[in-house]
């Protein structure tokens, strides 16, 4: 369930009104970091939304991915598969969330007895199968000069809290290595757009090209109108994000794609607004479809 879903987002910025043409937003969310890192641990498993804010709720990834290692990979399609080695590859995945790490990556970064690239992929096909990860697409666009757009997928569970227990982070734990924090809110921001892109009949992909230039997700619909999304956990790097999203903006060759809808930095912090570049700038949990 996404933060609208579940009740947690306030829902005053619509998606969908923003490709609609929606001039304006604004408004605060009283929804701080500290609980930014509970939800980004709890996930959005319909069992625990409605029961509270206790840390029993917390314990409800890491039995999931408990149940997963015991048995239901191995009864998915009756190949006998190794347990450390699952356990060592999910660990691996969850270390490498939300960047394009590639197969030999992975399989290079487990720990104890290294697997083969065959071997990791053919895990984590089964991983997808069992729509435990769920990996974002790049997005190719027609550009205005010869710049060499990165294929790679980037790399997500289809919760953050899966991570979490994968690697036995706690809120706690969270705000005090906000790499990591950065990295499971990127997941969880990637979780929820694709909720509402799916409303809209959309898609969410990602872009990066040889420059380094890049958008954490961009949503196309099936019309063609197509916007860029940077995510922030903090306020800091606002500038800088919509900086990237006015050049990256820029490089697409608008004659054949269309000028985006709008330009969106999604964010941990309180306050949604549109900056004077027209850059909007909208905290998790005040999206809605």
């Amino acid at each position: 369930m996404s933060l609208f879903e579940s009740g947690e987002s306030s829902g005053a910025v619509s998606l969908s009104a923003l490709f609609d043409g929606a001039a304006e937003v604004s408004g605060l969310v009283d929804f701080d970091i500290e609980r930014i890192a509970f939800t980004s641990c709890r996930g959005g498993w319909p069992e625990v939304v409605v029961g509270g804010d206790g840390d029993d709720v917390l314990d409800m990834a890491a039995d999931y991915v408990r149940e997963l290692l015991d048995s239901d990979i191995g009864q998915m399609d009756g190949v006998s598969r190794n347990r450390t080695w699952m356990r060592s590859i999910m660990r691996s995945y969850a270390r490498n969330l939300s960047s394009e790490a590639a197969t030999t990556t992975i399989a290079a970064d487990m720990s104890g007895e290294p697997a083969s690239v065959d071997t990791v992929a053919d895990y984590l096909d089964v991983l997808s199968r069992a729509y435990v990860v769920e990996d974002l697409e790049a997005w190719n666009p027609r550009l205005r000069s010869k710049t060499v757009v990165r294929t790679s997928r980037t790399r997500h569970f289809v919760d953050p809290s899966i991570a979490a227990a994968v690697m036995g982070v706690t809120p706690a734990k969270l705000l005090e290595d906000f790499e990591t924090f950065g990295l499971l809110f990127e997941s969880m921001c990637v979780r929820d757009l694709r909720v509402y892109a799916d409303a809209m009949h959309g898609e969410v992909r990602h872009y990066r090209d040889k420059t380094g230039l890049e958008a954490d997700a961009v949503v196309t619909l099936e019309d063609g109108r197509w916007a860029p999304i940077e995510v922030k956990l903090g306020s800091r790097q606002i500038n800088e994000a919509a900086a990237h999203l006015l050049k990256f903006a820029d490089r697409v060759d608008q004659s054949r794609e269309g000028t985006p809808s709008f330009l969106m930095v999604l964010t941990g912090t309180q306050a949604a607004y549109r900056r004077d570049d027209g850059v909007y700038v909208v905290p998790l949990a005040m999206l809605a479809p």
